[in-house]
């Protein structure tokens, strides 16, 4: 079947600022390739950085980590906490609240994120009332 579409390659380019906090490298997008149902970036996550608080109401989410530790709050109040290193893959189902923070003091951390929602953050809602919870600071870095 012949669709009009074709394939594309979308040179990496400069990051911007994303509504959670962290500067994202655009790369598969409805913006950047007209994409349908999925968005895929870079994320460079800077010593001791973290995302606000948010979630995807209606969207699957996942990171691979290139580079760097990243720790993971979600959940209820963010009570739950996983860590990812080089290597790992991380899945953060659709509604689930999160934060996501660099557990280096002194190393940036570098992950792929792919969602998906191919229109970049459209789909995130901040959830300011956690960004402040005491044990998100607690021994972190």
């Amino acid at each position: 079947m012949v669709t009009g579409r074709t394939c594309q390659v979308v040179r990496a380019q400069e990051a911007s600022a994303g509504i959670t906090g962290f500067n994202y490298a655009q790369g598969i997008s409805h913006a950047t390739v007209g994409a349908e149902a999925l968005c895929l970036q870079l994320a460079t996550i800077p010593p001791g950085a973290r995302t606000k608080a948010h979630l995807h109401k209606d969207h699957e989410s996942a990171a691979y980590v290139i580079s760097g530790r990243l720790i993971f709050w979600f959940g209820e109040e963010l009570r739950e906490k996983i860590t990812a290193g080089p290597g790992d893959f991380l899945y953060i189902p659709p509604g689930v609240p999160h934060l996501s923070l660099n557990g280096s003091n002194t190393e940036p951390a570098i992950a792929v994120l792919a969602r998906t929602d191919p229109n970049e953050h459209e789909s995130t809602t901040l959830l300011p009332q956690l960004d402040g919870l005491s044990h998100l600071f607690a021994g972190v870095v």
